[in-house]
């Protein structure tokens, strides 16, 4: 199964990235993902199931320790043929 997440750490910080956005982008950055996307109004990866769930697991984890006061995400199955 391939999984898609969306992710947005708050609070925003509009002139400079917040330490719990960078290490939450620097978690899916360095997990064995297929896709990474990362923008200042949201980040998306994709990959295997088990990959994308560890990486949503640690990312939660590390935004939360480095200040996070939200963490939102959205998760969707990608359909293996592309559709």
């Amino acid at each position: 199964m391939r999984l898609r997440v969306e992710f947005t750490t708050e609070p925003f910080d509009l002139d400079e990235a917040p330490p719990h956005a960078v290490v939450a982008r620097e978690v899916v950055q360095g997990a064995p993902l297929d896709a990474v996307d990362v923008g200042p109004f949201g980040n998306t990866a994709e990959g295997g199931a088990e990959a994308v769930l560890a990486a949503v697991d640690e990312l939660v984890r590390e935004s939360l320790r480095a200040g996070a006061t939200r963490v939102s995400l959205q998760i969707n199955v990608v359909p293996e043929d592309g559709s």
